[in-house]
């Protein structure tokens, strides 16, 4: 079961564990690009779901009848104000799509991870989880909860047969995450990246995805942070000039 599936970091997800062998399904929003995927890749089942709505997620895990893997990708950044001139709706919107929206799956699923004997629940953070920007307050607030959050359900779920793992990726270049963040600006979503040598790609992610979740039952990873080379920290990126 792979959240926010559509585009980026959550479909290349889904292609990847389907070449893993598993049976995918594909879950977002938009479900016109969900057939499209599925058309490609026939172990890729596209459903609608909705993370920010109690009834498509109860909905949804109703017609589950079995999770081996859950990936909460399902997630955004809206705006890049500072603190003081945040909108309250982004700040909402962005603890609905990446806390709540992972609560509510979560909780909807678990018994199905639990029941697999063999459950790995896999939380997509970020290095915002960890290390704040100016202009990132309210993504980096949601991500410190959907990280703290995770890190919780390790400690309850300590003695089930459920491996509870946090992957935290740094710069990854997508089509869509900073073109949202902007509102559309594709100007300032390309400088973003102006300069930086290959940033991470969703396929880099997917990667450490498929890894995390293939290692044998009794070995977790508890937390992986990738970034690229380029990116020491948060605030430290290495850009060429002229470029």
């Amino acid at each position: 079961m792979v959240t926010g599936a559509s585009s980026g970091i959550g479909e290349a997800t889904a292609r990847r564990l389907a070449a893993e062998g598993f049976d995918v399904v594909a879950a977002a929003r938009r479900h016109d690009r969900l057939e499209r995927l599925a058309a490609e890749v026939p172990a890729i089942r596209p459903v609608i779901l909705d993370v920010t709505s109690d009834d498509s997620v109860a909905e949804f895990a109703a017609a589950v009848d079995r999770c081996d893997v859950l990936v909460n990708n399902a997630g955004g950044a809206f705006g890049a104000e500072p603190v003081a001139d945040a909108a309250t709706d982004d700040w909402r919107q962005m603890f609905e799509v990446n806390v709540l929206g992972s609560l509510r799956v979560t909780r909807a699923l678990l018994p199905r991870l639990i029941e697999s004997g063999d459950g790995v629940l896999l939380m997509l953070t970020s290095t915002a989880a960890f290390v704040n920007y100016e202009g990132g307050g309210g993504y980096s607030a949601a991500k410190h909860a959907q990280s703290a959050m995770t890190q919780t359900l390790r400690l309850e779920l300590c003695g089930e047969p459920v491996r509870v793992v946090e992957i935290a990726p740094g710069m990854v270049r997508t089509d869509e995450f900073a073109l949202t963040r902007f509102r559309g600006d594709a100007a300032r979503a390309e400088q973003v990246y102006a300069g930086v040598p290959d940033p991470l790609t969703a396929d880099d992610i997917a990667d450490a995805i498929a890894w995390c979740v293939t290692r044998p039952a009794h070995v977790n990873i508890d937390r992986l942070v990738i970034r690229p080379r380029a990116q020491a920290a948060q605030h430290k990126v290495h850009r060429i000039s002229g470029t």
